[in-house]
């Protein structure tokens, strides 16, 4: 899943490459333009800087965030000219997001009411560190130990859109299957701090309302997957769609229309917001 939940938006993966912006595709170029004056391909610079030949060309390309130490390596080798370690303060971008995701974050960041509706994973918003560590690691390819802290940090600070300090606060639902309770992903002692902290978010923040779908429901509006959905403070609505490795922006009001049914049949068949923490009680108490 993305950095968003995944990071990427509401699940658990996240992917390598942040958003493309004009200073990675300068640095980019410019490692390009010195490789080549140095008569080396991809692959020979790869070996000298201990990268791929892919991961090169991401970079390149301005597609992948030149991890820590890249400069310090690529400069030897590409003949010390110390374009490379002038050019890497100049690099910007919103760390721990998935490239495909970035467009969705800086809509929440300012959305009036937010909605989620999740079967796969706990929303990165209601994550615990150690829960998000849990599924980063989880899923393959693993993440190298800076850009899981990355990936944790930005799930992390995303969550702020949860406080009632925020003017005005941000209109929050989120509706979670309990089979994703029942995982005990990360094991008991990850759920329980999952739990608790689930439980302390919903009785102190008057503005975030969580629904548990439950694990016997003959009707269920969202067997089509996740589903995200978001109001501006123009009152226009957007919506996210995640899948493997990728995800997209919806505007379209057709499609937002069918999406905001879906979600509002799925409220009512859900657990109501008073059953849910109770249950989420119940749970805590068996751990």
């Amino acid at each position: 899943m993305a950095y968003g939940n995944t990071d990427g938006g509401t699940g658990s993966a996240g992917g390598t490459e942040p958003e493309a912006s004009d200073s990675l595709r300068t640095f980019g170029a410019v490692v390009h333009a010195l490789r080549e004056h140095a008569g080396l391909s991809r692959e020979e610079f790869g070996k000298l800087v201990g990268y791929s030949k892919h991961t090169i060309a991401s970079i390149e390309q301005g597609r992948r965030w030149p991890e820590r130490g890249f400069v310090e390596s690529a400069e030897p080798a590409l003949g010390n000219t110390g374009a490379l370690r002038k050019a890497a303060p100049y690099l910007t971008r919103q760390a721990g997001l998935a490239s495909w995701f970035v467009q969705w974050a800086r809509l929440e960041a300012t959305a009036i009411s937010l909605y989620t509706y999740d079967c796969r994973v706990i929303p990165g918003l209601l994550q615990t560190e150690a829960y998000a560590r849990a599924i980063s690691l989880d899923v393959p390819p693993l993440p190298d130990p800076e850009e899981l802290e990355e990936r944790i940090a930005a799930r992390m600070a995303r969550q702020e859109l949860l406080s009632v300090n925020r003017k005005p606060p941000t209109a929050v639902s989120f509706i979670v299957e309990q089979s994703v309770l029942e995982r005990h992903t990360g094991g008991d002692d990850v759920t329980r701090e999952l739990l608790d902290h689930l439980i302390e978010l919903i009785e102190g923040n008057w503005n975030v309302e969580f629904q548990i779908m439950p694990m016997r429901q003959p009707h269920h509006a969202g067997t089509d997957g996740p589903i995200l959905l978001a109001e501006t403070p123009e009152h226009r609505w957007f919506a996210y769609s995640e899948g493997q490795q990728n995800g997209r922006l919806i505007s379209d009001p057709k499609e937002i229309s069918i999406l905001q049914q879906r979600y509002a049949k799925l409220r009512s068949q859900a657990l109501t917001p008073e059953d849910s923490l109770s249950l989420l009680k119940r749970m805590r108490g068996a751990l």
